[in-house]
C-alpha cells in the first residue's frame, strides 16, 4: 500500500471493537435514561405506594401513570420528576456501558470464534444474564441512590432534605448505614437486572434477527419494533423481581428483613398483583428506553465505524 506508515495509521481505528463498544452502550443508555426517567419515578413511587399505605381502605396518593406524573408536577414541581437523574446517569455509565458492552464479547465466548450461522437463543440468554449480573455488582450502589431520591416526596417547609445532592448521598448513607448499606438489596438487584438484561438484549436481538429474515432492512422501523419487543417482553419477567427490588431499596425502617421477606409480606398484604405495581409505567418507560438506547447505539454504531473510530 503506497504511503506506508502514514496510509497504515489512518486506516487504524481509534479505539479497539470492545472499548468503542463500552463507550457507544454508555453514551446510548445514559440518552435514553436522561429522555425516560420522569416515567421511572412515576414508576418507583407506584411501586412503594403500597408498602406506605397505612391500610387497604386507604386513599391512594397516586393513581396511574399519568395521574403520578401530574401530582409529582403539581406538589413537587417538574424538576421532580428528574429526581434521581444524576445517579441515574451514573449507572448507566457503569451498568449500561457494561451489560449492554459486554453482551456481544460474551456471546461470542460461549458459542465460540468459529461458530457459523444464527446465534442460539439460549446462548443469547446466557450471554445477557452473564453481562446483567456483573454490571450492577458493580453499579449496584448508584441503583440504591437513585431509588432513593426518586423515593424522596414534597418535604414539610424547613425540613431539609435527606440527600442533598446525588455524590453526597453515596457519603451520607456509607456514614450512617455503613459501607456496606451502598449494596442494600444487591441480591434482588442482581436477579431483577440479569433476569431483565436476558430478556431485553435476547429479545432484541431475536426480534431483529427475525425481521431481517422476513425481508425487512437494517433500518430505523425494524430497531423500533425490535425495541418495544424487547421492552414488552423485559417488562413482563421483570416486573416483579422489580416491585421488590424497589421495596428493599426504598425500605429505610427495617420492615423489610430481605428479598424472600419482602416477597411474603407482599403477597400476605396486597396479593399477587402487587408485584405487577406500575405495569403500565413500567412498560412505557422500558419501551421507550428501548427505543431511545437501540435506536442511539444503532446510530453511534454506524457513525463509529463510519468515521473509523472502531
Amino acid at each position: 500500500m503506497a504511503g506506508g506508515d502514514g496510509a497504515k495509521a489512518v486506516g487504524t481505528p481509534m479505539l479497539s471493537p470492545f472499548v468503542g463498544g463500552l463507550c457507544a452502550s454508555a453514551f446510548s443508555a445514559s440518552f435514553a435514561e436522561f429522555c425516560t426517567i420522569p416515567l421511572d419515578t412515576a414508576k418507583v413511587r407506584l411501586q412503594l405506594q403500597g408498602a406506605t399505605r397505612i391500610s387497604s381502605e386507604a386513599v391512594p396518593k397516586y393513581r396511574g401513570m399519568i395521574g403520578t406524573l401530574a401530582t409529582v408536577a403539581r406538589e413537587e414541581g417538574a424538576g421532580a420528576l428528574w429526581k434521581g437523574i444524576t445517579p441515574g446517569i451514573h449507572r448507566q455509565i457503569l451498568f449500561g456501558g457494561l451489560r449492554i458492552g459486554m453482551y456481544e464479547p460474551i456471546k461470542e465466548m460461549y458459542v465460540g470464534k468459529d461458530h457459523v450461522g444464527d446465534v442460539p437463543l439460549s446462548m443469547k440468554i446466557a450471554a445477557g444474564l452473564t453481562t446483567g449480573a456483573l454490571a450492577i455488582m458493580v453499579a449496584s450502589p448508584t441503583d440504591l441512590v437513585k431509588v432513593r431520591m426518586q423515593a424522596e416526596g414534597k418535604l414539610p417547609a424547613g425540613v431539609p432534605k435527606r440527600y442533598p445532592s446525588a455524590l453526597s448521598a453515596y457519603g451520607i448513607i456509607a456514614k450512617q448505614e455503613g459501607v456496606a448499606a451502598l449494596w442494600t438489596g444487591l441480591t434482588p438487584n442482581i436477579m431483577r437486572n440479569s433476569v431483565i438484561n436476558a430478556a431485553e438484549l435476547a429479545s432484541y436481538d431475536q426480534f431483529k434477527q427475525t425481521f431481517l429474515k422476513a425481508g425487512m432492512s437494517d433500518s430505523v422501523p425494524t430497531h423500533i419494533l425490535s425495541a418495544l419487543g424487547a421492552g414488552f417482553v423485559a417488562c413482563c419477567v421483570g416486573s416483579p423481581v422489580d416491585v421488590v427490588k424497589s421495596r428493599v431499596m426504598g425500605d429505610q425502617t427495617g420492615k423489610y428483613k430481605g428479598f424472600i421477606d419482602c416477597c411474603v409480606k407482599t403477597m400476605t398484604k396486597e396479593g399477587p398483583m402487587a408485584f405487577y405495581g406500575g405495569f403500565i409505567p413500567n412498560f412505557a418507560r422500558l419501551g421507550g428506553w428501548n427505543i431511545c438506547m437501540f435506536l442511539t447505539l444503532e446510530q453511534v454504531r454506524s457513525a463509529m465505524k463510519a468515521n473509523n473510530i472502531v
